[in-house]
C-alpha cells in the first residue's frame, strides 16, 4: 500500500476538511445548503452515468496495436497501411447488441467488433460485428428492428412474437438468423471469434484508382463456442464472463491476436456480380474473391478505467482516413450519420476530445464551444473559413474519389430478392450435429411465439432456403410441413 498522503479536494481543488459528516444546524439538523462539498458530491453522483448506448450497451475493451504484414499499398493510399512492419496503436470494444448495460455476456446475440486505429492521418474506425452479414440492408428499417430486440412497452419483457414477426416479414434477415441460431451465436469468449467489417468499403490508391473491399479479422485463438446450457448457467453465475476472460487473459500476458485479411473486388465487377456487393445481407464468395492477408492485430493492454476508456469510447463508420471511403451500401450510408449523432447525444458534442477518442494526429478545424469542451477551444485563433489570417485550409489531394451515379431519386429496394441461396448454402455447410443444434435453437426460440401465422410464415423462409431445413423446424414446432414453394 502507498504511504504517500494525498489531501482530498473538491473538484475545484480546495481541500476537504470533513468527508464523513454533512453540515447541519445543530446535532440533529436539518442539513445546511451551505455545505457545498455535500451538494457537489450528490450532484456529481446524480450525473455519473451517461445514457447507455441504445444498442451495444454491454461491452468490454482493450488497447493494442495493428501491424502490417503484407504490402497492399497499390490498392490504398492509407498511410497506416503503407509498408510492411508499420505499427499503429488501436483500441477495440467488443459488445453484445440487444441487452442493457447490466445484461449477461453469454446470451445468443451478435457481438460488436469495433476497432479504432490511431493513425497519423487521424482516427480510422472500423465498426463491425462478429458476423459477415446483418439482419437488414436498409437503415430505414433499423429503428424498427432494434425495437423488436428491446423490451415490450406494456410488459417490459422481451417479446419473441415481435422478434419473429419482424424477421418473418423481412426475409432478407434469413442469412443472419441462420448464423445467429447456429453454434456461433454464442462464442466461448471474445477471444475465440472472428470479426468482420461486414459492409463493403472503397479503397483508393495514390493514382485515384479504386477497388471495393471487405474486412475479415481471423482469430488466432481458434473458433470456440458455448453449449446453450452452459451459456445459460454462466449467465446466472457470472454474467460478466466474457469481460472477465478478456481482462484476465491480457493481464497475465496471454495477448489475443487476429489476422486481418481483405477481399478485393475490381470496381467494375460490382455491376455484374451475381449478388449485389453492397447488400450487407450477402457475402462475397471467397472462391471469387480470395482472402488476402493485410496485417495482424494484438491486444496487449487493459484499460485503467472502464468508464473513461470503454464506456466513453465512441466509434463511427464515418471516421475515415485518406484512401478509405464509403460504398453505396444503404445500411452503411445510414450508419455514417447515426453513430456520430448518437455520440453527440450520449457523450456530448465534444466526444472526440476525450482521451480515448482523441486522435494522435493534430486536429485543426473551426468547431468551437459546446458542452465538455476540455481543451483551449481554439484559443484566440481565427474561427471561420475562408479567412485571410492563415487558418487551416482544405487539402484537395484528400478529396474522396468521384463515384459515378445515375438514376431517379426515389425510395427503391435492392434489385435482387434472393434471400435464400446463401442461407441455404450456409445450412448445407454445417455438419449433421451443427444442423441439429441449429434447428433445436430455432425451435426453442420460436415456441413462445403466440401467433401461429408468424411461425408458419417463418418456416416457409427456412423451407425456401433448404427443404430439409424447413421440414425439421416445422416438425420441431409441430406445424404442417410446407408444400413445395
Amino acid at each position: 500500500m502507498s504511504t504517500n498522503k494525498k489531501n482530498l479536494t473538491t473538484s475545484w481543488g480546495a481541500p476537504v476538511g470533513d468527508n464523513q459528516n454533512s453540515q447541519t444546524a445543530g446535532d440533529r439538523g436539518p442539513t445546511l445548503i451551505q455545505d457545498v462539498h455535500l451538494l457537489e458530491k450528490l450532484a456529481h453522483f446524480n450525473r455519473e452515468r451517461v445514457p447507455e448506448r441504445v444498442v451495444h450497451a454491454k461491452g468490454a475493451g482493450a488497447h493494442g496495436y495493428f501491424e502490417v504484414t503484407n504490402d497492399l499499398s497499390k490498392y490504398t493510399k492509407a498511410n497506416f497501411l503503407s509498408s510492411v512492419g508499420k505499427r499503429t496503436p488501436m483500441f477495440i470494444r467488443f459488445s453484445t447488441v440487444a441487452g442493457e448495460l447490466g445484461s449477461a455476456d453469454t446470451v445468443r446475440d451478435p457481438r460488436g467488433f469495433a476497432v479504432k486505429f490511431y493513425t497519423e492521418e487521424g482516427n480510422y474506425d472500423l465498426v463491425g460485428n462478429n458476423t459477415p452479414v446483418f439482419f437488414i440492408r436498409d437503415a430505414i428499417k433499423f429503428p424498427d428492428f432494434i425495437h423488436t430486440q428491446k423490451r415490450d412497452p406494456k410488459t417490459h419483457l422481451k417479446n419473441p412474437t415481435a422478434v419473429w414477426d419482424f424477421w418473418s416479414l423481412s426475409p432478407e434477415s434469413l442469412h443472419q438468423v441462420t448464423t445467429l441460431m447456429s453454434d456461433r451465436g454464442i462464442p466461448a469468449t471474445l477471444r475465440h471469434m472472428h470479426g468482420f467489417g461486414s459492409h463493403t468499403f472503397k479503397w483508393v490508391n495514390e493514382q485515384g484508382e479504386g477497388v471495393w473491399v471487405k474486412y475479415h479479422f481471423k482469430t488466432e485463438q481458434g473458433i470456440k463456442n458455448l453449449d446453450v446450457n452452459l451459456a445459460a448457467k454462466l449467465a446466472g453465475e457470472n454474467p460478466d464472463y466474457h469481460t472477465e476472460d478478456l481482462f484476465n487473459a491480457i493481464e497475465k500476458g496471454d495477448f489475443p491476436a487476429w489476422k486481418l485479411c481483405v477481399q478485393i473486388m475490381p470496381i467494375e465487377d460490382a455491376n455484374t456480380y451475381r449478388f449485389d456487393p453492397f447488400d450487407v445481407t450477402k457475402v462475397w464468395s471467397q472462391k471469387d474473391y480470395p482472402l488476402i492477408e493485410l496485417g495482424r492485430m494484438v491486444l496487449d493492454r487493459n484499460p485503467e478505467n472502464y468508464f473513461a476508456e470503454v464506456e466513453q469510447a465512441t466509434f463511427s463508420p464515418g471516421a475515415f482516413v485518406p484512401g478509405i471511403e464509403a460504398s453505396p451500401d444503404k445500411m452503411l450510408q445510414g450508419r455514417l450519420f447515426a453513430y456520430s449523432d448518437a455520440h453527440r447525444y450520449r457523450v456530448g458534442a465534444n466526444h472526440n476530445t476525450l482521451p480515448v477518442n482523441r486522435p494522435k494526429a493534430e486536429v485543426n478545424n473551426y468547431q468551437r464551444d459546446g458542452q465538455m469542451r476540455v481543451d483551449n477551444n481554439g484559443g484566440g485563433s481565427v474561427y471561420y473559413e475562408p479567412n485571410s489570417f492563415g487558418g487551416p485550409t482544405e487539402s484537395t489531394e484528400n478529396k474522396p474519389a468521384p463515384l459515378p451515379i445515375t438514376g431517379v431519386a426515389d425510395s427503391v429496394a435492392y434489385d435482387q430478392h434472393d434471400h435464400y441461396t446463401q442461407a441455404g448454402d450456409l445450412y448445407r455447410l454445417l455438419s449433421e450435429e451443427e444442423r441439429t443444434r441449429l434447428v433445436q435453437n430455432i425451435v426453442g426460440a420460436m415456441k413462445p411465439v403466440e401467433i401461429e401465422e408468424i411461425k408458419l410464415r417463418q418456416v416457409q423462409h427456412f423451407f425456401k432456403a433448404d427443404r430439409e431445413y424447413g421440414t425439421r423446424v416445422a416438425e420441431g414446432l409441430g406445424l404442417a410441413i410446407p408444400q413445395e414453394v
